[in-house]
């Protein structure tokens, strides 16, 4: 090829006044024609000729570079031997060139790293090169650039040339130290770690090269720790000190022959006051224990314990003073992972000096003759700091489980009365501390930990042997009858004047007991039934005990938790005889002792402990729930509503939930609502004066969830046998009975809960059935419609099979056309709103026809008479809230509703003009008042990502409907949210235009709300609005400050006192306003 085609981009990367950009272009374009072999490396190493040995130490410098960039973007590239011996051996000897040191470093790295598939420097080249870096380099004389260069240059020849390297010998070690001795830079240092725990493992031989330099290397290393950043911004640092401080710690952990000189510094950095120094040094501790070995680590043993045990004891009170709190802070977290790991090396050696503790000893024989309260403070933080210290010992392995158990636990158990001898021989136990009820605590504390450590060790070798041989496990066995009976005997005597700690802790190790698995299990299974009828005693019987039975209900949990995923099924079954089986009659029996809302309580926890388990408490809940219903609608027990209100909601909230989490919810489902409805054919007629709305309710949420959690083809099955009894029923023109309520009620709530392709019969039926009782007042009649309407389908084709033969036009024809008559009625219009409603949701166009009713009705009163008129125009109203809300009972993804998205946008868009067009025309002061009703409930309703375009509008029209709805109480929750809308604007930066230019009147509303007596979230809210408001410009705000801090004055003596902590925020702030004014 011509040369000039290249020769140009040569010229203009040397050229050192051309810009970085056109540097890179001519790199580029020189690397495509060599990669396309337009052009070879020969041929440009001769072009380049004159620009790599020319005395101008600038260009060459430049010529190295670009002859160095291009070799690393042909990484890939096939290259022979003796081209790449060539280009080595040049930029090996261009390493002495400290002009052109930059590219010579460039260019070494990019021969070094490439693989062997495409050609790679022989090992022989590369010794070359390290005996070049190491004669030549003044590594900490260079700019941290290519002190980066030089350190990645020695770890790619450590890595990818161990053997070459190793060959070097003492040269290589001193080299290197010299290298990085006194580096400062983050990320050098990096390299400089990395590179030394290569080194180490180049040379791992205690008596090789490395041993007559550890010492030094050592002390280039060891002045980094701990490791402190000083940058003034740790963030602009591209390496984090956690980075920096494990690379370091893999370092010096990287060497036995580092022993000598690290753990002696460690463990003087242990009592150190910076805590993260104290972390550090744990942290360093644990790895190098675990990488130097147990005969190295031996001597050091008896320190590393002594450092261990001071930190441990004096913990943090805050994290020690709770026997519940379950939380640690770093340094004795850390801490007791260094004790696991040097019991771990050597565990006769370092439990020895566990076990033959004289302070241990002594606190252990002082403190577990004391009850909790008569514990000091100080003596209960050192009971504690032992209880981790011996459950950490007990969790390494068998061997420290046994040594553990064999040096503590006999205490324990005479402390808490118990011995072997009464053990085996009757089982009765004896002992001032248990049967006169008063619980050693310090005896059960470290009992409870010492049982928790081997249920541990038992878990995680769940697979292996069982432990019948070992010591521990004997042991246990031996006392666990005993100890599960005087456990349980302490736990019956405990009462309300009981601390709670000691009730904790007996409840926690009656859960460990519980909980030991089967295949190593130690316990009996006399045990386990103990425990469980244990807490059932104190669940049905001690429930005003409610110190007890919380914590005990909690256990019950845990424990079948455990048991259901315990591959054990005998454990499974014995929980569901004792505990699932007792309960279930709870909710039964007509026994008033026991609250029936702690029945509802336990059997809603216990649901959630298993599948088989809920599914069982599931049958019974409905069983509870049947007879209930026949009490109260066939024998006119009213006494029992409140009870099967409860049993609906545990059932609905718990139990169809959990199930269909499971999947096996449909079953279920079917069955209740098929039951439900086989109750009321059975029950012809409700018992006299039957009038309970809030039992109504809870039974249609509850026939909703069901009939929701099914699929079509259930649901067509209910909806048939629902329809059925419909149809046998005869309706009252004029009012409902009761029976007649439940009937269309629940109804109502099938329909509303049906997918859009399952099958409804008689759909006109249904549709006239449920308009007759809108015009009645019956809501979920109007719901129902609203759900019908956006669900069927728009057209039937008669070519496709469709599960619905009734269309929406179809039922729009029936529906509006039996309105027309009844339009000006208020039950007409709430039941217009809710068809309008699921119109609107699936984005159909005939809910335009519907919202131009509704403005027809609040513009207009031309023959009414004044209350017709108004109640028709609150209706109306109300309408909009209708469609606007996001309903919990109807129209949402729970029941299947098509949700088309955007549709609230799509209405504010539509409505809002008309809206403020109408307020301008308007005369009649009334009609004006219901105007701003409907746009505070638009606006209250809709996403204010769709309001911020349209804020400068809105907010003058959102701050009158909050003056107009500030005198009436039943207006508080729209104001709250209206109140959130304008916080919304306030906050966001694209409205902050229009509420510069509303600054005036958004305060003087905002002043008057801040007194507002209905709603403390009001006032909270309009004080925080005020704080918004001072980021605005001094300019605009500063006429009213004195305004805004006199009302927040009459806020500082708010009731509340999160509205007076926020109001001394708003006074600094607007305070600051005012001062800075004295700055002019």
């Amino acid at each position: 090829m011509e040369r000039a085609s290249y020769i140009q981009h040569v010229e203009s990367f040397v050229n050192s006044t051309c810009s970085a950009t056109q540097q890179v272009e001519s790199v580029e374009a020189i690397a495509s024609l060599l990669k396309s072999d337009l052009l070879t490396v020969e041929t440009l190493v001769k072009e380049l000729g004159v620009y790599l040995t020319t005395t101008d130490h600038i260009i060459r410098g430049r010529g190295i570079l670009l002859l160095a960039e291009l070799l690393t973007r042909l990484a890939s590239k096939s290259l022979d031997s003796a081209t790449i011996h060539s280009l080595i051996e040049f930029f090996s000897e261009r390493l002495a060139d400290w002009k052109a040191l930059h590219g010579a470093l460039v260019g070494c790295l990019a021969l070094l790293r490439r693989k062997r598939d495409v050609g790679m420097v022989t090992s022989s080249d590369a010794k070359a090169v390290g005996q070049s870096c190491l004669r030549n380099l003044q590594v900490q004389s260079l700019g941290q650039h290519d002190r980066k260069l030089c350190f990645e240059l020695l770890e790619c020849l450590l890595d990818s040339y161990p053997v070459a390297l190793a060959s070097l010998g003492d040269v290589l070690i001193f080299g290197i130290c010299e290298a990085i001795d006194t580096e400062q830079d983050p990320q050098c240092l990096m390299l400089t770690f990395r590179i030394v725990e290569v080194l180490t493992r180049l040379f791992p031989d205690p008596s090789g090269p490395l041993s007559s330099f550890a010492a030094d290397l050592f002390e280039i290393l060891g002045c980094y720790f701990p490791i402190h950043f000083t940058h003034p911004n740790s963030e602009d640092v591209p390496v984090k000190r956690d980075e920096l401080s494990r690379a370091l710690m893999r370092a010096l952990s990287s060497t036995p022959l580092f022993e000598p000189f690290a753990i002696p510094l460690f463990l003087e950095k242990l009592s150190s006051s910076l805590p993260l120094a104290k972390i550090d040094s744990l942290k360093y501790l644990s790895c190098c224990t675990l990488k130097y070995g147990g005969d190295r680590m031996a001597k050091h043993n008896e320190a590393i314990w002594t450092s261990l045990k001071d930190i441990i004891h004096t913990s943090k009170q805050e994290c020690v003073s709770s026997v519940n709190s379950e939380s640690i802070d770093e340094i004795t977290s850390e801490a007791l992972v260094l004790l696991q790991n040097v019991i771990s090396q050597n565990e006769d050696l370092f439990l020895g000096l566990i076990v033959n503790d004289g302070h241990i000893n002594m606190i252990m024989n002082s403190v577990t003759s004391y009850k909790y309260n008569d514990v000091p403070m100080p003596e209960k933080q050192r009971l504690y700091a032992i209880g981790r210290i011996l459950s950490v010992a007990a969790k390494v392995s068998t061997v420290s489980c046994n040594i553990v158990f064999e040096s503590f636990f006999l205490r324990m158990m005479e402390a808490l009365g118990i011995s072997e001898q009464t053990s085996s021989r009757n089982g009765v136990t004896k002992g001032k501390c248990i049967l006169n009820g008063r619980i050693c605590f310090g005896a059960l504390y470290l009992c409870t930990e010492l049982l928790e450590a081997c249920r541990n060790l038992a878990m995680e070798s769940y697979k292996e042997p069982a432990y019948a041989n070992e010591i521990w496990c004997s042991m246990l066995h031996s006392f666990s009858s005993s100890l599960t009976k005087a456990l349980g005997s302490a736990l019956t005597a405990c009462n309300e004047d009981s601390h709670e700690k000691d009730i904790y802790l007996i409840v926690k190790a009656l859960q460990i007991m519980a909980t030991f698995p089967q295949g190593v299990l130690p316990i009996s299974e006399q045990v386990f039934d103990t425990v469980l009828m244990t807490f059932m005693s104190i669940i049905s019987r001690d429930f005003d005990k409610m110190l007890i039975w919380k914590p005990m209900l909690k256990a019950l949990v845990q424990i079948g938790l455990f048991v259901d995923k315990s591959p054990d099924s005998k454990g499974a079954s014995t929980y569901a005889a004792l505990v699932i089986e007792k309960l279930i009659p709870l909710v039964s029996l007509d026994d008033h002792r026991m609250p029936f809302s702690l029945k509802i309580e336990a059997i809603s926890e216990i649901s959630t402990t298993g599948h088989n388990f809920m599914l069982r408490i599931g049958q019974g809940l409905e069983e509870a729930i049947y007879a209930k219903l026949f009490e109260i609608c066939g024998n006119g027990n009213l006494k029992s509503v409140d009870l099967l209100v409860q049993l609906l909601e545990c059932y609905s909230n718990k139990v169809l939930p959990g199930l269909r989490q499971t999947g096996d919810s449909e079953e279920v489902a079917l069955r209740f609502a098929f039951n439900i409805w086989n109750q009321l054919e059975k029950t012809s007629e409700f018992s006299s004066n039957f009038q309970q709305k809030e039992l109504l309710d809870a039974a249609m949420m509850t026939m909703k969830l069901a009939v929701g959690i099914c699929s079509d083809k259930s649901q067509t099955t209910i909806i048939q046998k629902a329809y059925t009894l419909l149809s046998a029923s005869t309706f009252l023109s004029d009012s409902f009975s009761s029976r007649d309520e439940w009937l269309i009620s629940l109804f109502s709530s099938v329909i509303i809960a049906l997918r859009p392709q399952t099958h409804i019969p008689n759909v006109s039926v249904i549709i006239k059935l449920f308009l007759e009782n809108v015009l009645k007042a019956h809501i979920p009649s109007a719901q129902a419609l609203g759900s019908l309407v956006n669900k069927l389908p728009l057209k039937i084709s008669p070519n496709k099979n469709v599960s619905n033969d009734f269309s929406l036009e179809e039922a729009l024809d029936i529906i509006l056309s039996m309105l027309n008559s009844g339009l000006l009625q208020t039950n007409g219009v709430v039941g217009l709103a809710w068809i309008g409603k699921g119109l609107l949701m699936r984005g159909h166009e005939k809910v335009n026809d519907i919202i131009l009713n509704f403005l027809r009705l609040l513009m207009s009163s031309d023959g009414m008479s004044p209350l017709e008129d108004g109640s028709l125009m609150m209706s109306a109203t109300d309408a909009f809230q209708i469609l606007m809300s996001d309903p919990e009972d109807c129209l949402n993804k729970r029941f299947h509703a098509i949700i088309r998205p955007l549709y609230k946008q799509r209405l504010f868009s539509t409505v809002m003009p008309i809206l403020l067009s109408s307020i301008v025309n308007s005369d009649l002061p009334i009609t004006r008042l219901l105007l701003y009703r409907v746009c505070g409930n638009v606006i209250s309703d809709t996403p204010v990502i769709a309001l911020l375009n349209e804020a400068n509008k809105l907010i003058p029209v959102l701050l009158e409907c909050l003056s107009l709805m500030i005198e009436d109480i039943l207006d508080k929750d729209r104001i709250y949210s209206l109140m959130l809308v304008l916080s919304a604007i306030l906050m966001d930066k694209s409205g902050e235009e229009a509420v510069i230019e509303n600054a005036h009147i958004i305060i003087n509303c905002l002043c008057g709300l801040v007194s507002y007596p209905h709603m403390t979230l009001v006032r909270e809210t309009a004080v925080q609005c005020l704080v918004a408001m001072s980021g605005l410009s001094h300019a605009r705000i500063y006429p009213m400050r004195t305004q805004v801090l006199q009302a927040i004055s009459r806020a500082l003596d708010d009731p509340k006192r999160v509205v007076r902590q926020e109001a001394v925020r708003c006074g600094q702030a607007w305070g600051l306003i005012a001062s800075r004014s004295l700055c002019f």
